[in-house]
């Protein structure tokens, strides 16, 4: 119950500057019984309220809850059912009546006895106590008769004095009652009981202190001799003790040396060991069978786990850790060697099975016909899967080798790469004479005939030979090999500088087919080759363990002594450079330099088709870099792109020149130049080849270049030109030029476009105007004298009074030109037009009605000159405008 009111106190009333003065355990009567507490608690602070709480014990845990208080003013009847026999039953009145039942009748006893006393000293209201003891009412006897000032100090005191009150035991009263016995007068007179009381206690305080005096030297003998005897079992504990803590300690560094020479052995054990297993595999396993394979992966693994082991100090000075490395070291270097002469023979026989499996082809019976004659049908490289997949099963083996010999990891890497370059350098060298083939057309029945050209058996044996190299020793026999014979790089060569001879062609000599023929020619070559690398790069990487871009200087950090301990160039540029890209272009040599032949041919060929191959280059090269920037390939054909791009930059400049060089005939009409007739085909052609191209900015700085020299050629012939005028000339050429850039719609020519509409509109009213003056000459001449008075400041009405310019001469200027005769010069000037203008732009018909506009803006004009000037002559033209609409209309229906 202590612990309860404890955690009462600091749980719930201590929160609420509330003591808990006492409590009682007690459930409702009569029904279900659900367990409470009721406290009687007092507030610290003044004025002081003292209340019942009732407590219970929360639903949802362990704590407490406060779930009802009643002031203790508003308690009125204290029922405690029974006084003389043992009940734990009461009932508390306050708003109403609270039936309980106590856990025990003495908490409940002494729970009323703390109501009756707390009512007694703060309230000392009327409460009724019922079937309560008299006994629990007698603890404050002397409250009743106290006067109410007193009482005020009471309730004013400490509440401590309530709980340290205490009532007189048996013995305590009868002392009391003894000594009243024997002091009569106590009663009667208390001063002069306490006066005895207080001798009396002064003459037994002397008496001790005399004893206490007497006993002083005793005492101090004693404990000189208690201090003495413990000053000598201390000294026995402490020699005791010392000796158990030695031994203890002893033994206590015995069991930790025990222990950590256990630690040193099991973990000399644990790494260290290799299982004869794995010793055996190293020794003696087969390393072509794909168990035998692996059994030899997992004791290389456990054998560098085991030298690669972090020894403690002191390790390597033990006999049996040197023994063992001595073991690791001689099984290193054992397998090592078996593994590097087992790859030789790997990389040998599967690049000559390949290499014979091609040769095959060209070597049957008498057959002389040439290998590239039978394949030029199919325009494909060989695919080296197989090759990767077999040799890939080493791959962990190879890692395990770069780790541990380095010099035989890089040995059989320059192996590989120089096995593989002489390979793949077959391979497409052939793969890019037949595409050369197919792009000059030499295909055909009956034209460039191979004819195969045999290699002497030595050369077979020597080439076979070579393939040995520095690669070590060979298991296989390959003098099988020199019963081959294939074709000769030699006539290989000279095929290829005949194709170049033959591809003199000039591009008029080629339609669309022919160029749409060669595109897929080079998309194919480019298709084939793109694969090829990437796989070859992806198995070097796998089967090497390269990463694609090592940082230089992490390397030189790492290993520094690495680039001084070997003299070879090969190894040296794995530090200068990615290794994976330094073996690709070992490997693909021979690409970049077959694809600018290839190149050449193909511009040779037909210039335009420099605009197939950048377009075709340009995203090849875009898609390489998506793929891998740093990438052997990206690097390649960003190299080769650099070529195409300064071919067709070759391509434009030509066509620039040969519009400078242009010469014309002087005694034929000009019309449409060429160069203005070839710019309309390269565009075309341009507009269908770079639809949605990556390199479309390329083109429109081409087409800039381009339409600026023809503005400026076109205008050099046009002054040239003797037969034909020059404003013709221009008209002519530059109508062509703004009907094809309208036709093409090409945004970057948009202002040139608009200045040929402009050029063509001028030069066209500038021929009208010119060519009109002739027919009506005399009349023209007549009028410009007029108006040249007029402009002197002669009034237009005063200009008939001039001798020169009369109305009489007018009249006659106006006889000579009759309608006939007007009619006659019209048709006359149609001729000269006719012939002046080409028939390729038929703008006869335009220029004719420019001029019967013209005519009859210089009619009105006319008209307007003799009504100002000439008023109420009545001098008119000898021919209308109805005249001269029927005269154009007949002319232009009669030719």
């Amino acid at each position: 119950m202590t612990a309860i009111k404890h955690s009462l106190q600091r749980d719930i009333f201590t929160p609420n500057d509330e003591r808990l003065l006492s409590i009682v355990n007690v459930c409702k009567a009569g029904k279900k019984k659900k367990n409470c507490f009721l406290c009687a608690t007092v507030t610290t602070e003044r004025p002081v309220q003292v209340k019942v709480v009732k407590v219970k014990k929360s639903d949802k845990g362990d704590f407490y809850k406060r779930q009802m208080a009643w002031e203790l003013r508003d308690l009125t009847e204290v029922d405690a059912k029974d006084a003389n026999k043992e009940n734990p039953e009461f009932d508390l009145h306050f708003e109403k009546v609270y039936r309980w039942v106590a856990s025990s009748t003495a908490e409940k006893n002494s729970f009323i006895s703390c109501i009756w006393k707390l009512n007694q000293r703060y309230l000392r209201k009327k409460v009724e106590f019922v079937n309560v003891s008299a006994q629990l009412l007698e603890g404050v006897p002397s409250l009743r008769s106290v006067p109410s000032g007193e009482n005020q100090s009471v309730a004013g005191g400490d509440e401590d004095a309530l709980d340290d009150y205490q009532e007189l035991n048996a013995r305590e009263e009868q002392d009391i009652e003894g000594m009243m016995e024997v002091c009569e007068y106590a009663i009667s007179n208390a001063e002069a009981f306490a006066e005895k009381l207080s001798s009396e206690l002064q003459v037994l305080d002397g008496a001790n202190i005399q004893s206490i005096m007497a006993s002083e030297k005793q005492v101090n003998i004693l404990m000189h001799l208690l201090d003495e005897a413990l000053a000598e079992m201390l000294q026995s504990v402490k020699e005791q003790m010392d000796q158990i803590s030695q031994s203890n300690r002893i033994i206590q560094i015995s069991s930790t040396n025990n222990h950590k020479l256990l630690g040193e052995i099991e973990f000399l054990v644990n790494h260290m060991d290799l299982s004869k297993g794995h010793i055996k595999a190293l020794q003696d396993g087969d390393l072509s069978s794909p168990k035998g394979i692996e059994a030899c992966i997992n004791a290389s693994e456990a054998l560098l786990q085991c030298m690669n082991v972090a020894l403690r100090p002191g390790h390597e000075k033990l006999t049996a850790v040197k023994q063992q490395q001595q073991l690791f070291c001689e099984l290193r270097d054992t397998f090592a060697r078996r593994l590097t002469n087992h790859l030789n023979n790997v990389f040998v026989h599967q690049v000559m099975k390949h290499h014979i499996k091609q040769l095959s082809f060209g070597v049957k019976g008498h057959d002389q016909s040439s290998t590239l004659a039978q394949n030029t049908a199919e325009l494909t490289l060989p695919k080296h899967h197989p090759l990767h997949r077999d040799l890939l099963r080493y791959a962990k083996l190879m890692e395990w080798l770069k780790s541990t010999q380095r010099e035989k990891y890089e040995g059989l890497s320059r192996t590989y790469v120089d096995y593989m370059t002489r390979l793949y350098d077959r391979e497409i060298k052939d793969f890019f004479e037949v595409a050369k083939i197919k792009m000059a057309g030499t295909t055909k029945e009956g034209k460039n005939k191979f004819a195969t050209l045999p290699r002497k058996e030595s050369a077979l044996k020597q080439e076979t030979e070579s393939l040995h190299g520095s690669s070590g020793k060979l298991t296989g026999s390959t003098s099988s090999l020199n019963k081959l014979a294939v074709q000769g790089s030699n006539s290989r060569r000279s095929q290829s500088s005949s194709l170049l001879d033959m591809g003199n062609m000039s591009a008029s000599d080629l339609d669309v087919a022919d160029r749409t023929k060669f595109d897929k020619i080079f998309e194919q070559v480019l298709s084939e080759l793109e694969p090829l690398c990437l796989a070859e790069q992806d198995f070097i990487i796998k089967f090497f363990k390269l990463q694609q871009q090592p940082a230089l200087a992490q390397v030189m950090t790492l290993c520094p002594t690495l680039f001084f301990s070997h003299g070879n160039i090969f190894y040296f540029c794995f530090f200068r450079k990615d290794m994976v890209r330094m073996m690709m272009t070992k490997i693909f040599a021979c690409i970049e330099m077959e694809l600018n032949s290839l190149i050449a041919l193909g511009d040779k060929i037909d210039t335009f088709n420099s605009l197939y191959m950048l377009v075709k280059m340009s995203h090849h090269v875009w898609t390489a870099e998506n793929v891998d920037p740093a990438s052997y390939l990206s690097t390649t054909l960003g190299n080769v792109l650099v070529t195409v791009k300064r071919n067709f930059d070759k391509c434009i400049f030509g066509q620039i020149k040969q519009m400078e060089e242009v010469k014309i005939s002087k005694k034929s009409k000009v019309g449409i130049l060429p160069f203005v007739t070839s710019f309309e085909e390269f565009a075309e052609l341009a507009e269908t080849i770079f639809r949605n191209a990556e390199r479309r900015g390329d083109l429109d700085k081409a087409y800039v270049k381009l339409i600026r020299a023809i503005f400026t050629n076109v205008e050099k012939v046009a002054n040239e030109s003797q037969k034909t005028p020059r404003d013709v000339v221009m008209m002519e050429n530059f109508h062509h030029i703004f009907s094809t850039l309208s036709r093409l719609k090409i945004s970057c020519l948009e202002a040139e476009r608009r200045e040929a509409k402009h050029k063509y509109t001028d030069y066209l009213q500038a021929y009208v105007i010119n060519s009109l003056g002739q027919p009506l000459e005399k009349l023209n001449h007549f009028f410009e004298g007029v108006e040249a008075r007029v402009a002197q400041g002669v009034r237009e009405e005063e200009v008939s009074y001039q001798l020169a310019f009369n109305k009489q001469e007018l009249r006659k200027v106006i006889k000579e030109y009759p309608g006939k005769e007007v009619k006659k010069g019209l048709d006359n000037l149609y001729k000269k037009v006719d012939k002046h203008l080409c028939e390729e732009e038929s703008l006869l018909q335009v220029v004719w009605h420019s001029m019967q506009d013209e005519f009859i803006r210089q009619y009105k004009h006319f008209e307007g000159l003799i009504g100002r000037c000439y008023p109420g002559s009545g001098i008119t033209m000898e021919f209308t405008i109805q005249d001269m609409l029927e005269y154009f209309s007949s002319i232009a229906q009669s030719h």
